[in-house]
């Protein structure tokens, strides 16, 4: 069991059987009174966002939460098809749960999924992936002065915005928080 002095970001809980992560939370000690903690967690099932007071000395259910290293194989329909790298079971995630996640999974990119009673809950992509640009207009000349972007799409299919000077073919590293360009690189 956890105290409520615990609670910090990213704490995996049960609440009223459900698992729950906790995205933001703030100590609040008022001058009279007891103390208690304001926390925001997100259900790692559905997606929905909850505030949650919870007062000192508290006591928080654990969520029992699992991660794999996962490798993503292919997409189905509106199913997203991983390995277990330690052995070697395959399993789907839906589309749905995926959300925007899923425009950048390659083929063979190796993910870490939580697992909450035998079912993916969340999955978790590397930082930076190094992806190739499959679409992208040609830069005019004089543009690269201005410091600007065009759009370019890279092999998930995703649609990015990159620097003038990067053309179809070339390797960039994207990040995948926020879907920006990193830098470009030597894939040769």
């Amino acid at each position: 069991m956890y105290d409520s002095s615990d609670i910090r970001k990213n704490l995996k809980i049960l609440l009223d059987g459900q698992p729950y992560v906790v995205v933001d939370f703030q100590f609040v000690k008022p001058g009279k009174g007891t103390a208690f903690t304001r926390t925001r967690v997100k259900n790692m099932i559905t997606g929905a966002v909850l505030d949650k007071t919870f007062r000192s000395g508290e006591k928080l259910e654990p969520a029992e939460v699992e991660q794999l290293s996962v490798q993503y194989m292919y997409h189905e329909s509106d199913q997203y098809w991983f390995m277990d790298t330690s052995n070697y079971e395959q399993f789907a995630i839906g589309e749905a749960q995926l959300g925007d996640q899923a425009k950048f999974l390659t083929e063979n990119l190796v993910v870490s999924v939580t697992m909450f009673k035998g079912q993916a809950v969340d999955i978790e992509l590397p930082t930076f992936i190094e992806v190739q640009i499959t679409k992208c207009e040609p830069g005019v000349r004089g543009d690269t002065a201005s410091g600007g972007t065009k759009p370019a799409t890279i092999s998930s299919g995703a649609l990015i915005q990159v620097p003038f000077h990067i053309n179809e073919n070339d390797w960039v590293k994207v990040d995948t928080r926020d879907g920006r360009y990193v830098e470009r690189v030597n894939k040769r």
